[in-house]
């Protein structure tokens, strides 16, 4: 018996087609397994794009993995108030380097919102004298460019020392790594009191083995600077690198808001402050 369809319904149906071809290409946001994000210091994306200074840097921007953003910004300046705008999406009023005042802070950021959602976060910081340390210096550690210990205690948002940790627990079977890492090279490998080389080599000799992993086991690096040296509009590097990243240029423009508000979107978590109002980074899955 031949069936044939009323032409309205014939009609109906190609109408969709267009509409679940769209749905199927809308881009989604990957969920890697881990997430490393190292924070580099004052510098611009001119500078660190110089092949002569930074060869290793420039490498990783030209991975088969890699996406390089040309409009990455911090949002300003000095260091520390950046590093609070990347961890809980709001600098708390901070405007300047010191031990702030009403610290700890009971405001939402990534670490606890992981926490909260069943998964795990890790600070390392190298020169940290010790796990929980709340010291304002040791050697060549710097609090200002570690947020967690500004939000440790037992309150809503806080957070324990626990994940407070030195750069020498940072674990080389990176299976271990928790959900999202954050890694604070001490005052002379960030490239803070040091010409660019040496964070160049730092990064190759502590971090490329992560990257060379990540490629294979789902996860992602993040690679990006706190701030520019006050000579330009804040552009700074930006790297992601990972199995799930399309490599190319992009010219979305992102700040650190943007990146804490697509990690918050990887594993569904709330946002956090200033978060809310980003856009996350879609464009390079």
């Amino acid at each position: 018996m031949k069936i044939t369809f009323r032409n309205s319904a014939v009609a109906a149906v190609a109408a969709l087609v267009p509409f679940l071809m769209g749905c199927a290409k809308k881009p989604a946001l990957p969920v890697p397994d881990h997430v490393v994000v190292v924070i580099m210091e004052n510098r611009s994306k001119a500078e660190m794009l110089d092949t002569t200074q930074t060869p290793y840097i420039n490498r990783l921007a030209k991975d088969d993995h890699a996406a390089l953003f040309e409009q990455s910004y911090a949002v300003e300046h000095p260091s520390q108030p950046n590093y609070f705008d990347l961890f809980a999406g709001s600098d708390q009023g901070v405007g300047d380097d010191y031990v702030p005042v009403h610290q700890p802070y009971n405001t939402d950021n990534i670490a606890r919102e992981l926490l909260d959602a069943g998964k795990t976060f890790v600070c390392y910081s190298e020169g940290l004298p010790a796990a929980g340390s709340n010291d304002s210096a040791f050697g060549r550690y710097r609090r200002k460019h570690n947020p967690v210990p500004n939000w440790m205690g037992t309150g809503t948002f806080q957070v324990p020392p626990e994940i407070n940790q030195p750069f020498t627990a940072f674990p080389t079977d990176f299976t271990k790594l928790p959900t999202v890492a954050y890694v604070i090279p001490n005052m002379l490998d960030d490239m803070h009191d040091t010409i660019a080389p040496i964070g160049d080599a730092w990064l190759r000799d502590h971090i490329d083995a992560y990257v060379q992993w990540a490629k294979t086991h789902h996860s992602l690096l993040i690679l990006t600077w706190d701030e520019d040296d006050y000579r330009g509009a804040n552009n700074i590097l930006t790297v992601f690198d990972g199995e799930m990243v399309n490599a190319g240029t992009y010219n979305d423009t992102i700040n650190h808001f943007s990146v804490l508000r697509t990690i918050e979107d990887m594993y569904k978590l709330r946002h956090a402050d200033s978060a809310a109002l980003a856009t996350p980074i879609m464009s390079v899955w």
